[in-house]
């Protein structure tokens, strides 16, 4: 996920004051955990500039204002859409997945054979390439993963990512970029098949709120999403992880992210940008 460049296509002045664009900063922390310096003032006066024209709303304080009105949470998803753009493909970051199936799944497929659970958990998943690798790599390290409880969780704060990830349809070309040892056997079309599909569970869930699991997962995906938050609120997601992950459990986060705060005590490096939540450390 990255930030989203102040000229309307119509020619229309949309000017953000430095007034606006620290409410609307202030509004993207408190609501996305978004960390928006001033830098991005320009870029964010041109994304909204075409939604203010779209809206037929000449001023960026009455769109301020219709934030806080009484459409503010349909609106609030546009804003993320407007403030955020999606970038993912299959199996990216290969070393991650070589991580998990050499170093880890052995041993959790093990254990979901005599009876035990497995979970896995994608949670900035996007338009579901990630999830959906995962499910791949599963399926081909034990091809009858579904007769197993084994789970996977993909989530994104944006419903409207999360829509198309449900819907499991892809370009050709991005399909035919899979690995073939990956590529399930009966993919055909440009829509992932029920064998992949039905190991994963999609949801909308806001990383900054606390998660409403009960269990834990064996492993989480987070990648590339924690740069965008501010040092304080990227402390809080990253204890709320090692919480919810099981003793042994493996963190994958983003090439540029580094673990902080109260957290690193408990996780040690396993790779690069992997983690481990180590069973002495306890909560956090």
């Amino acid at each position: 996920m990255t930030i989203a460049s102040p000229i309307d296509p119509k020619g229309q002045d949309f000017s953000m004051t430095d007034a606006d664009f620290e409410i609307v900063s202030q509004y993207a922390h408190k609501h996305f955990g978004l960390a928006m310096s001033s830098s991005k003032k320009p870029l964010v006066s041109s994304r909204l500039a075409r939604r203010l024209r779209h809206l037929k709303i000449d001023k960026f304080k009455d769109y301020i204002a219709k934030l806080e009105g009484p459409n503010a949470d349909s609106e609030k998803n546009e804003l993320l859409s407007l403030l955020t753009t999606n970038v993912t493909h299959f199996f990216r970051e290969p070393h991650h997945f070589e991580t998990l199936r050499d170093d880890h799944l052995p041993s959790l497929i093990e254990q979901a054979r005599r009876g035990g659970r497995l979970r896995i958990w994608s949670a900035a998943c996007s338009t579901g390439q990630e999830p959906y690798s995962i499910a791949m790599l599963l399926k081909s390290v034990c091809p009858d993963i579904d007769r197993l409880d084994a789970k996977i969780l993909g989530t994104d704060i944006d419903p409207v990512v999360v829509q198309k990830a449900q819907a499991a349809k892809y370009p050709l070309d991005e399909l035919a970029q899979i690995p073939r040892e990956f590529k399930p056997k009966d993919l055909a079309g440009d829509t992932m098949p029920s064998s992949i599909t039905s190991l994963v569970t999609f949801g909308t869930l806001n990383l900054i709120q606390p998660f409403p699991f009960k269990g834990k997962f064996d492993a989480i995906f987070c990648r590339n999403v924690a740069i965008y938050f501010d040092t304080p609120t990227q402390q809080k997601v990253w204890s709320a992880f090692q919480r919810i992950l099981n003793p042994g459990g493996y963190l994958f986060i983003g090439h540029s992210e580094r673990i902080s705060g109260p957290a690193s005590a408990h996780f040690k490096t396993a790779g690069i940008t992997t983690y481990i939540n180590t069973p002495a450390g306890g909560d956090s």
